[in-house]
């Protein structure tokens, strides 16, 4: 292999971040007849994602996402990328869809960058290695989300790194996650292939100001501070069915 080997990577399920936004114009407008009915159906469906979770098959998270880039998110893991389409097509049939629209959305699959690798050995018979493959959405009070490269401009190339030198670096940039364990979950979404970014992040804390600090404190890392390109930033709050009701009262 040469000096800049590919890095083995593990897989687990499948990602979709579904951000829309509310017609709020066309959804006043509606009849309260016509909104319980749209609430219903959309209740029904999260009733049959929460189902899924129970038996675990994939793992749902419904948000409100502050800003103008979207109201709502609703993020899937699943096992196939079909059943994400299954999701998505479901969801699109509903009357509820009829009132929104989709800005943005994200694919990928939950993936561990394995830089200590030993062979002969399956990761995936090792239960954190699975647990962090195959999670349980948290649910905590706040989610974050936002897409990433590395970076691949003249001398700053991480993909010309020799593997060791991405090591190091890594596992430097590993240490500052693990300091925030028990505040703030990550998953890390691999979208090489599958969307317009390399990675797909999501973050989940119960106080918001972690993300800030994590996301700071990562930026003065040689990862981060050289080789990271960065997309938008999607910060939002949690809903279950009754926040979710209580959003949509007009």
């Amino acid at each position: 292999m040469s000096a800049n080997e590919a890095l083995l990577t593990l897989e687990g399920w499948y990602t979709y971040h579904n951000f829309r936004t509310i017609n709020w114009e066309k959804w006043k407008a509606a009849s309260a007849a016509e909104r319980q009915e749209a609430l219903d159906e959309l209740n029904t469906l999260i009733r049959t994602w929460e189902a899924n979770e129970g038996e675990n098959q994939g793992s749902t998270a419904v948000y409100s996402i502050l800003g103008h880039k979207a109201d709502l998110v609703f993020m899937f893991l699943r096992p196939t990328m079909q059943e994400l389409d299954e999701i998505k097509t479901a969801f699109n049939k509903t009357r509820f869809a009829a009132y929104t629209e989709a800005p943005y959305s994200y694919v990928s699959v939950v993936e561990l960058s394995n830089y200590v690798h030993n062979p002969g050995e399956d990761p995936k018979a090792n239960p954190h290695v699975r647990d962090r493959l195959y999670p349980i959405l948290p649910k905590w009070e706040h989610i974050c989300f936002y897409p990433m490269n590395k970076k691949r401009d003249l001398q700053d190339n991480w993909y010309m790194l020799s593997m060791q030198e991405r090591q190091e670096m890594m596992r430097s940039h590993g240490l500052i996650g693990r300091s925030y364990a028990g505040r703030v979950k990550q998953i890390i979404g691999g979208s090489v292939g599958f969307d317009d970014w390399e990675w797909g992040v999501t973050l989940f804390a119960n106080d918001p100001l972690e993300f800030k600090h994590i996301v700071y404190e990562m930026r003065f890392d040689e990862v981060s501070a050289r080789f990271g390109e960065f997309g938008n930033f999607l910060v939002g709050n949690v809903l279950n069915v009754e926040t979710l009701a209580k959003k949509l009262e007009v």
